[in-house]
């Protein structure tokens, strides 16, 4: 994906409870401040009990999209999950995608009870390797864990995607947007996870 492209398709995915639809509406709204337009489509699957969430977000200079994008036109997948970025690059990724994904694993209910096996990580970064241009591993949840709060993964995750300068946004401009959504101690936590993700990214 380049600058120059005149529209861009970005999803979100992860599993109920990680804010993923929290950090694609702020996304959005960042964006729309900055002149694009914006179109945010969301399916969900069991999402109270940890089941899969998706956030499709579609930014052009020129004219408003619909709110999904088309299977295999994904430049960009935010993996707050492993197996759920898996799942969602096999559907919408074409050979130039680019996925940036948290590195903790969600089990779901049915690898809980046994009923079915959760793959192996080594499997997982070979897969995902192999169906995208380039692969960033991200260790957000073990970072965010160390900050107090497993949800800030979500705007750790988001920190990564803007240091990789694929969408026409900068963190210091997503970070006046954070500002118009949160106050206090939660959004002091907020913008330290903005700057841990940049920072891991560039490892």
């Amino acid at each position: 994906m380049t600058a120059e492209k005149e529209s861009k398709n970005l999803i979100i995915t992860g599993v109920g409870g990680q804010g993923n639809v929290l950090s694609s509406q702020i996304l959005g709204q960042a964006l729309v401040g900055k002149g694009y337009f914006v179109t945010i489509g969301e399916t969900y699957g069991a999402s109270q009990r940890g089941g899969s969430v998706m956030s499709h977000i579609r930014l052009s200079s020129l004219k408003q999209l619909s709110p999904l994008i088309p299977r295999g036109k994904a430049d960009v997948v935010l993996g707050l999950e492993p197996v759920e970025a898996l799942r969602v690059l096999t559907g919408y990724g074409y050979r130039d995608t680019v996925v940036i994904t948290n590195t903790r694993p969600i089990y779901p209910v049915d690898v809980t009870s046994g009923d079915e096996r959760y793959p192996e990580m080594e499997e997982l970064k070979t897969a995902l390797r192999n169906l995208s241009r380039r692969l960033h591993l991200i260790p957000a949840t073990e970072r965010a864990l160390e900050m107090g709060s497993p949800i800030l993964g979500n705007m750790i995750m988001i920190g990564a995607l803007l240091k990789l300068n694929f969408l026409p946004l900068t963190a210091p401009e997503f970070a006046q947007t954070l500002k118009r959504n949160f106050q206090g101690k939660k959004l002091e936590s907020n913008l330290q996870a903005l700057e841990t993700g940049a920072i891991l990214i560039g490892k």
